[in-house]
């Protein structure tokens, strides 16, 4: 395992002059206006090596809005045909495209191929590189495997772990968000992993965009105190214990107000069992900021992340959040400080600090303004130099290999 720290000693400039300027081919079957934490990372990523004078080719497929006219200026895109997702018909799936690659990059060659998500798109990326003997490195970015046992096909887990080692094992390095996650992806046998965390952006997500304005839409008063949710509305998120938490919370404070953001496919029968909360539906950009900050407490009991960029998102807004010990939460919140951390697989003690975090109104309010201070230290900047240094040692890698 290679962490962040070991990757910040190689720099960009150890290149030759002429070939300080990069060639990536990004793949990813998920990218802006859609809306999860693999795309808005995504997309992060890419802006960040475009300001470092690296020419990035985004490959995915096309989306609704891009055959509405709406496709980005600022990217060279090679949009490919995709399918709608079962149960999420907003997000597209890429299609198996090895051909269009290998004819692709054999007329404008690439330096290396970054692979976002391991799709059918992702793995066509990964059969051209090899055919065409080009240095990759991969993300492992959704806990896939891990869903499973939400939609009754707990007997797959096994087939999709083969797979997804399968996959990044051919890379020269996988990039996992945090130590814990690498260390459990070693125990299934993948290799060459390197962790290289998530930012945020403090200047979109911070407390000075709370709206009373928001507020008062949602039927809250200046006293309302409101417990927020950011995520998709689909059972690996684990909800039935968010309402059992809130539940938790309005026996000590009644007039607590319960907001979503996201959609998905429980989106009904939310709306049916919860008709006090407000479902925002999905959120993006500066409303989504405004979302957060106009809220009090941050709830996220989620199982299944890798990282969970909810968390850094609703620090940044100055929220007290309350999550379970691992992934992002683990990473980033000091229990009892910056936030409040459940032990992992105990939904009775998670409802528990949920009824401590109301509580306690001014500890909330301090271990918020601390969650705040963590965030800033969160620059996108330093994690885009991460993934620059992996692209590097990745070259470096390949072209030491044998043949």
């Amino acid at each position: 395992m290679i962490s962040d720290e070991s990757a910040a000693s190689i720099q960009i400039d150890d290149l030759p002059p002429s070939r300080r300027s990069l060639r990536v081919a990004v793949v990813t079957e998920t990218y802006p206006p859609e809306v999860n934490g693999v795309a808005l990372t995504a997309a992060q990523v890419v802006q960040g090596l475009q300001r470092r004078d690296h020419h990035i080719r985004l490959i995915r497929p096309r989306q609704r809005a891009d055959a509405n006219g709406n496709e980005s200026p600022r990217l060279d895109e090679v949009l490919l045909r995709g399918l709608p997702i079962p149960r999420y018909p907003h997000l597209r799936m890429g299609l198996p495209a090895k051909r269009a690659l290998v004819d692709l990059w054999s007329k404008q060659r690439p330096d290396l191929v970054h692979i976002v998500t391991e799709g059918p798109l992702g793995w066509s990326a990964l059969q051209a590189a090899t055919r065409l003997k080009l240095p990759v490195c991969s993300d492992f970015r959704t806990n896939f495997h891990a869903y499973s046992r939400h939609y009754g096909m707990g007997w797959l887990h096994k087939p999709i772990v083969s797979y997804l080692r399968k996959f990044h094992n051919r890379s020269q390095f996988t990039m996992v968000p945090t130590e814990a996650l690498a260390a459990d992806l070693q125990k299934y046998g993948f290799r060459r992993l390197r962790v290289v965390a998530r930012g945020v952006d403090t200047e979109q997500f911070d407390p000075a965009r709370r709206s009373a304005a928001l507020r008062q839409s949602w039927g809250c008063s200046d006293r309302t105190r409101v417990v927020l949710s950011v995520g998709r509305l689909a059972p690996e998120k684990n909800l039935d214990l968010l309402f059992d938490a809130f539940d938790a919370m309005r026996r000590i404070e009644p007039d607590l107000k319960l907001v979503m953001v996201g959609d998905g496919p429980l989106m009904r029968d939310f709306r049916a069992s919860r008709p006090d909360a407000v479902f925002a539906g999905a959120q993006r950009g500066v409303a989504l900021a405004e979302h957060y900050a106009s809220a009090d407490l941050f709830l996220f009991p989620s199982l299944t992340e890798t990282f969970g960029n909810v968390t850094p998102e609703a620090m940044a807004s100055g929220l007290a959040v309350l999550a379970y010990d691992y992934a992002a939460a683990a990473q980033l919140i000091r229990h009892n400080e910056s936030g409040l951390l459940a032990p992992l697989g105990q939904p009775a003690r998670f409802c528990d600090l949920a009824a401590q975090l109301v509580a306690e109104p001014q500890r909330a309010r301090d271990m918020g303004s601390r969650a705040r201070t963590i965030a800033e230290s969160m620059s996108w900047d330093r994690i885009v130099s991460q993934v620059e240094a992996t692209y590097l040692q990745s070259m470096q890698t390949y072209a030491l290999s044998p043949a």
